[in-house]
């Protein structure tokens, strides 16, 4: 008998830049793919609801047939559109936090199972440290943007690293690489959020993950 909630789909969250100027002229077509591949292989994507590099990646999760979800800085759809001048297409499901853009970044990250960094800015820069904090895989597309560079010095500099932070220049192969991570990770841990003690450690349910 089939259970009633198997809860089959990964959620892959794709964060980047809302304004992409300096991000050069094939990060719209990356984001494509990367949406694009997030829906063939069977994922639901999530975005911040916002335009630029994360629209992109919804344009190519609905036109490969998948499913997209937004979380919205704003209360209400009309404070979306109005107020924060953001977009209403390509997404399935838009969900108002009404937090602002600092704490729909915290509720977009943690409802999603792995987030996917491309072209970004300081907004991007603060999804992956809360993803990283909460020990969420992370895969970092490389490309003619510097982001994924900011990233690695960040992590040098930092002094801090995991082994479930991959890059990758290639899209398909990034989301599949991140997908059997969840797929060997999501059934055997579960995570207790809160901060790190001594030594960056926090609890999981099997094991203890070192940050």
């Amino acid at each position: 008998m089939e259970p009633k909630h198997a809860h089959s789909k990964y959620k892959i969250c794709v964060s980047g830049a809302a304004e992409t100027s300096h991000a050069g002229p094939n990060a719209m077509e990356q984001a494509k793919a990367l949406g694009r591949e997030i829906a063939e292989q069977g994922a639901v994507l999530v975005t911040g609801a916002t335009t630029g590099f994360p629209l992109w990646a919804t344009m190519g999760a609905k036109e490969a047939g998948g499913w997209s979800i937004g979380l919205s800085p704003a209360s209400t759809e009309r404070e979306h559109v109005e107020v924060y001048n953001l977009p209403l297409d390509y997404l399935d499901i838009i969900i108002y936090t009404g937090f602002g853009y600092s704490g729909r970044n915290l509720l977009m990250t943690r409802s999603s199972d792995a987030v996917i960094i491309g072209a970004g800015r300081v907004g991007t820069i603060n999804e992956f440290t809360v993803a990283f904090e909460d020990g969420k895989p992370i895969g970092i597309l490389e490309g003619e943007w510097e982001t994924d560079e900011v990233i690695r010095d960040i992590m040098a500099k930092g002094h801090r690293t995991r082994e479930n932070i991959i890059f990758d220049k290639d899209p398909k192969n990034l989301v599949k690489r991140l997908i059997e991570i969840l797929a060997k990770n999501k059934l055997t841990e579960y995570h207790i959020y809160q901060n790190p003690g001594p030594g960056g450690h926090f609890a999981t349910g099997k094991s203890e993950v070192v940050l």
